[in-house]
């Protein structure tokens, strides 16, 4: 982590990773889950936000969470709390699932590239 980003993330954050076969799949082939891999704290900053979803059934309002890390690895369908936690289960905690992810260039250390895990999408 650069030192602009150990200046930025600086609260910790427990991210839970599916357990997915060599395909990718996240079940087996009668469709139950994998579970997940233990539970691993990550450093991030982070944001909440509110947005609202129009369709012809009407008005939806949608919260998310946008988690701001080094950490590289986070795939949608994964979990992520903020603080941490020891559970081996997100679904025990107030976990958000992981519904997208963005990367950009560190510009400032050139280090290692910045990413943006989001839930709620």
């Amino acid at each position: 982590m650069s030192s602009t980003a150990s200046w930025s993330y600086n609260k910790p954050c427990t991210l839970w990773k599916r357990i997915r076969d060599a395909d990718g799949s996240d079940t087996d082939g009668g469709g139950q889950p994998y579970g997940f891999h233990p539970p691993i704290n990550i450093m991030c900053d982070y944001i909440g936000g509110l947005s609202s979803k129009l369709s012809e059934l009407g008005k939806g309002i949608v919260v998310k969470n946008t988690f701001f890390t080094a950490y590289a690895d986070a795939e949608e369908g994964d979990y992520i709390l903020i603080g941490t936690s020891t559970d081996t289960n997100p679904y025990n905690t107030k976990a958000d699932e992981i519904r997208a992810f963005t990367q950009w260039n560190d510009t400032l250390d050139g280090v290692e590239d910045d990413w943006a895990i989001i839930t709620g999408v």
